[in-house]
């Protein structure tokens, strides 16, 4: 039980400490290693209380796929740190605006927010209700059923955020070349293929 409570406090940490670093990073590749290195702990932490389902999703669906395609989209994106520093000024008044709102709400949240005596229960003890359903069994009977709409909505987002990476990555730069498919597949062999019959010997 001290073993366990060590490790759930040591993922706790570096979780909310990678979590700080993705924000506060000036490179966006190091905020998506970073990221990386969030979703692995969070999916030790899921481990702990039982949920090895969810680290598995966790580790394969986001650290394998999302935070890499994150990265390979930030890396392609050719982003100009100097030209994003322009208007930083600009808009300080706003963003000041928006944090101090947010400040305010999370106070006014934590306020009146109180703590129930069900809450101290601990919740890694096994759940008697579900009988011999696994957590890929109750998980999904869960989300298909009570949360499908917030499901569905979540794959919405996801759907949006694709096309815009993809459009990002596609968009018209000056001095990056980039295939035609229509000007390959509409050559002439006649004129792109030429034949030279070279003597023995001898060089074109």
């Amino acid at each position: 039980m001290i073993i366990q409570t060590i490790m759930f406090y040591a993922f706790a940490a570096v979780t909310i400490a990678s979590a700080f670093m993705v924000i506060s990073s000036r490179n966006p590749v190091h905020s998506v290693l970073f990221l990386i290195l969030c979703f692995f702990n969070a999916a030790g932490l899921f481990v702990l209380i039982g949920a090895e389902f969810l680290a598995m999703i966790m580790v394969i669906v986001y650290v394998g796929a999302v935070a890499v395609l994150f990265l390979f989209v930030v890396m392609m994106l050719d982003i100009n740190f100097v030209e994003l520093r322009q208007g930083f000024l600009q808009y300080l008044p706003i963003g000041g605006v928006v944090g101090l709102v947010l400040l305010i709400e999370l106070v006014a949240i934590l306020g009146v927010w109180t703590v129930g005596p069900e809450a101290m229960t601990p919740y890694a003890e096994p759940n008697t209700t579900l009988g011999a359903a696994t957590n890929t069994e109750a998980l999904g009977a869960l989300i298909y059923t009570k949360y499908v709409y917030a499901f569905q909505a979540a794959g919405m987002i996801l759907l949006v955020a694709m096309i815009g990476a993809i459009v990002l990555t596609h968009r018209s730069r000056p001095g990056v070349k980039k295939q035609n498919i229509g000007d390959q597949v509409a050559r002439d062999p006649a004129t792109t293929i030429e034949v030279r019959k070279v003597p023995p010997g001898q060089g074109i």
